[in-house]
């Protein structure tokens, strides 16, 4: 026996016990090992007019024998020589493929998967022995190599007829082993690690006690066809089979990417969320491949948190793997792709918005708040990647808008105006909101928390500022009635300021704003009343307020009363101001601290 070139046997367990860390991913590597195998004696029957070979007589063959727990992948590719085979598979971390890809790095058409020269040891984390027989294209001898792990191999003559190589592995004991001796397993790793190398990937089924050969691989990846040949239908196919989405997604991306960087990608947009899309366990990513080879099943790095929802495939012989071919090295091709990914997404989303907003409607309908989202978690910094798919309902229209819209219809207005609250209707239902649609002005109505916090970080929108009607700071007033107004706050400070004692808030006043409510709050600073409540809302041991303001109809017959409350009976002015108040908190959707003693108020004014 002969022990392995290393330096040293602790290599030899680092190959089989850290590098991988998925069991399953054996057999993508020994598969990719075939394909190579392949590629270089079809190269080299490209160049060298003496090597008779076929491409379509080129296949890889898998074989299951559950009694003497072994599976033999085989293909009939270039095959290795003794010095070979002692090279390639007696010195770990020596890889032909990578010589082979050196050797001609001048020419074209090389896609040679290996480069490492560790996936063939992968197999010992399954098999208890590997044994590898092969025979050299052109060779009048075969060799086989074998191994039963760290103690080192045997080299010695086989009676293998035709060129290429059998990697026989006999499986290890134990359940957890038991199922790559089963079709079924074998089969999904196929498919799901080896679905499109060039090559066929045959299998031998056994039926009725007929034994048949399979082909179990697609060959050409969708990805990589022209999308001129490609149907609407075949699109959809690969979508619910490849992501297991029986709904047809709103839109397809096909991107081939040719230049400096090349790369394929195939992107869906959802019509929905998964179930499980807006939980911690959710996982972003799309499936990377290298050489149409499954490297990730999920890379996070191809998408930003707010495109997390798309779907889809990369593929690209440009990125820099790690040793194990599992995860990616950090690179700037890596980020590159991402960044065309990114803009392919919002291009085609700005399109379905003009184009097709009916599906447009139901992306947002799903991925609306994630868009909000991407923008108040940066605060603000992906502010112009993602403002123009922004949505909002619009009061005048009375249907959902961009901000570009709403700006198109109100093209005279200063600001872009807004209203918070529980439910579009009950926004509706705001004095605020009633008095500023009664002077033609389109609100923007956000039901949603996120919405205030959005516009907060953004400050703007085209030069536009977002202004909360229902803060202090709304001038909306001719100057006359400025004049009237401040007249009668100036004239009724001690009123006011009675009123204002008995409650908890920074001013009471009275204002023009509303037309038929008797009072309204309104609040001063950056903390709205909504903002109040969404923080508060939070499992936090922090209590946020808002700086509240309670206004009150100047035109309302009960200012009348409140007059004449404070010259005849001051006490009775205190519980009117604490109704008052507690109308006002209920307006907004804020609770009442002391609903017993309002309800009693209430009860004594009734009776008087």
């Amino acid at each position: 026996m002969k022990e392995f070139k290393a330096e040293s046997k602790r290599l030899m367990e680092l190959m089989i016990n850290s590098i991988y860390t998925n069991k399953e991913i054996f057999l993508r590597e020994i598969i990719s090992n075939a394909s190579d195998a392949i590629d270089k004696l079809h190269y080299r029957s490209l160049t060298d007019k003496k090597i008779k070979v076929k491409k379509s007589d080129f296949a890889i063959i898998i074989k299951i024998n559950k009694e003497d727990r072994t599976l033999t992948i085989t293909d009939n590719g270039i095959g290795m020589s003794k010095e070979e085979l002692e090279n390639n598979l007696g010195t770990i971390a020596k890889s032909g493929s990578f010589d082979f890809k050196e050797q001609n790095k001048k020419k074209e058409n090389i896609d040679i998967i290996g480069q490492f020269g560790v996936g063939f040891y992968s197999a010992f984390m399954v098999a208890s022995k590997v044994e590898a027989v092969s025979k050299a294209y052109g060779s009048e001898e075969a060799y086989s190599w074998s191994s039963a792990g760290i103690e080192g191999y045997t080299i010695k003559k086989s009676s293998k007829t035709e060129n290429g190589t059998d990697i026989i592995l006999t499986i290890k004991n134990g359940e957890e082993y038991d199922s790559y001796l089963e079709e079924y397993e074998i089969k999904n790793l196929i498919k799901k690690y080896s679905d499109y190398i060039t090559y066929p990937i045959k299998m031998e089924i056994t039926t009725n006690e007929e034994t048949k050969l399979e082909t179990i691989n697609s060959l050409v990846p969708l990805w990589k066809r022209d999308k001129k040949s490609i149907k609407e239908e075949e699109y959809n196919t690969f979508y619910s089979d490849k992501f297991f989405d029986y709904d047809k997604p709103l839109s397809h991306i096909h991107t081939k990417a040719e230049g400096t960087i090349e790369y394929n990608s195939l992107i869906y947009i959802p019509s929905h969320a998964s179930y499980d899309y807006y939980s911690k366990e959710y996982e972003k990513g799309l499936q990377l491949y290298s050489n149409n080879v499954l490297i990730m099943e999920k890379c996070p790095d191809l998408l930003p948190d707010y495109f997390s929802f798309v779907k889809g495939v990369v593929d690209s012989s440009d990125l820099s793997l790690n040793i194990s071919r599992e995860t990616l090295q950090q690179n700037k091709v890596l980020k590159t792709i991402a960044l065309n990914i990114e803009k392919h997404i919002k291009n085609e989303l700005i399109n379905m918005q003009s184009e097709r907003r009916e599906d447009y409607l139901k992306f947002w309908e799903a991925f609306g708040l994630q868009i909000k989202a991407g923008i108040y978690n940066s605060y603000g910094a992906n502010k112009e990647q993602l403002q123009d798919l922004l949505m909002f309902y619009s009061s005048k229209q009375d249907k959902l808008v961009t901000l570009k819209e709403y700006l198109d219809n109100n093209k005279e207005e200063k600001f872009i105006y807004y209203a918070c609250g529980s439910s579009i209707e009950q926004i509706k239902t705001l004095p605020q909101v009633e008095t500023l649609t009664s002077k033609n002005k389109d609100i923007i109505l956000c039901p949603n928390y996120l919405d205030e916090f959005v516009f907060k970080v953004m400050s703007k929108y085209e030069d536009k500022d977002f202004k909360n009607i229902c803060s202090d700071n709304i001038d909306l007033d001719t100057e006359e009635e400025k004049k009237e107004l401040n007249t009668l706050n100036e004239n009724s400070k001690d009123l006011l300021s009675i009123m204002k004692n008995e409650l908890d808030v920074q001013e009471v006043k009275f204002t023009s704003r509303l037309k038929n409510h008797p009072v309204c709050l309104s609040t001063l600073g950056e903390i709205s009343v909504e903002m109040e409540k969404v923080m508060n809302a939070m499992p936090t041991n922090e209590s946020i307020n808002a700086q509240k303001v309670l206004e009150i109809n100047f035109h309302h017959p009960i200012v009348k009363k409140l007059q004449d409350l404070y010259v005849k009976d001051q006490e009775e002015l205190k519980k009117y101001s604490k109704v008052l108040y507690a109308q006002a908190r209920l307006i907004e959707g804020l609770p009442i601290e002391n609903p017993t003693e309002i309800t009693n108020l209430i009860c004594d004014l009734m009776v008087k």
